[in-house]
């Protein structure tokens, strides 16, 4: 049966191209902005006379973004594996063991997704000036840590109790222990899930602002977001070298889905079906 091409087709791709416009137009004025050479008009949707790279150079330069660049590749990385190794372990006794304890205590790693995290920024703050860990990436990586693991534990906890025991219990047959049988099945069974934690979190800590701010600003450990908020300035702002350090904020994220797109879509829709 061939499809006819109908009013209704047409208009539904009509709505397609609008709503993928609305999605496009801030693209096209990011980039805009940032290749914008100076003495250009500074509309976002305006096209210049005259476009130029130099505003990338300039804002890898007089940014450092370099070693910020860095800081933030190794607080996410740090970050996630922090925070999948501390899930998966804390979520595999609360859906396997069906005591009240165990219930109680899921509850109680859900009210980490209600309470916002701003409440606890003081003694945070305190509780890292007690240790020695102010202006340290550490500081950043068990703060992010910290606020990501109850989202993580409901995501892991809720694929396991969907998840069937038989592997479980015919490992538990042939002598593994429940350390043995959590790493050598569980894990491997955990891989969507883990997927989609990984996915979810990875973001948000990249793009993490008022933490890194919080912990490390004036020091030489900045992450992206905070170097990329020093060319905005009391009486002036260098919007060019900002979309331009955006740009290249977004490109490793970019670059990384271009490249596993396929195992990140395969992992997020396994982990949503768990």
């Amino acid at each position: 049966m061939i499809n006819r091409y109908t009013g209704r087709t047409l208009s539904l791709e009509i709505a397609l191209w609008a709503l993928a416009a609305v999605f496009l137009l801030p693209l096209f004025a990011l980039v805009n902005l940032s290749l914008k050479a100076p003495h250009n008009p500074t509309g976002a949707f305006v096209i210049a006379g005259q476009y130029s790279v130099e505003n990338f150079g300039r804002a890898w330069q007089d940014g450092h973004l370099g070693a910020a660049l860095m800081n933030s590749a190794v607080v996410a990385v740090a970050s996630i594996l922090l925070v999948l190794v501390a899930a998966s372990l804390a979520a595999y006794p609360l859906a396997r063991l069906g005591s009240r304890w165990s219930r109680g205590m899921f509850y109680l790693f859900m009210i980490g997704l209600v309470v916002p995290a701003q409440l606890g920024v003081l003694p945070l703050f305190l509780s890292m000036r007690d240790l020695g860990l102010n202006g340290s990436l550490l500081s950043v990586i068990l703060a992010g840590a910290g606020s990501s693991i109850p989202f993580a534990v409901f995501i892991i906890t809720m694929f396991l109790r969907e998840t069937p025991r038989d592997f479980e219990e015919a490992a538990s047959l042939d002598g593994c222990g429940p350390i043995r049988t959590f790493w050598h099945i569980v894990v491997p069974l955990l891989r969507p899930a883990i997927g989609t934690v990984a996915i979810l979190n990875v973001i948000s800590i990249w793009n993490s602002f008022f933490i890194p701010l919080l912990f490390l600003s004036g020091t030489g450990n900045e992450t992206l977001p905070v170097r990329i908020s020093g060319f905005v300035r009391t009486y002036y702002a260098d919007w060019p070298a900002v979309f331009a350090a955006l740009l290249i904020s977004a490109a490793p994220i970019l670059i990384a889905y271009f490249l596993l797109q396929k195992y990140i879509i395969q992992g997020f829709a396994g982990g949503l079906k768990g």
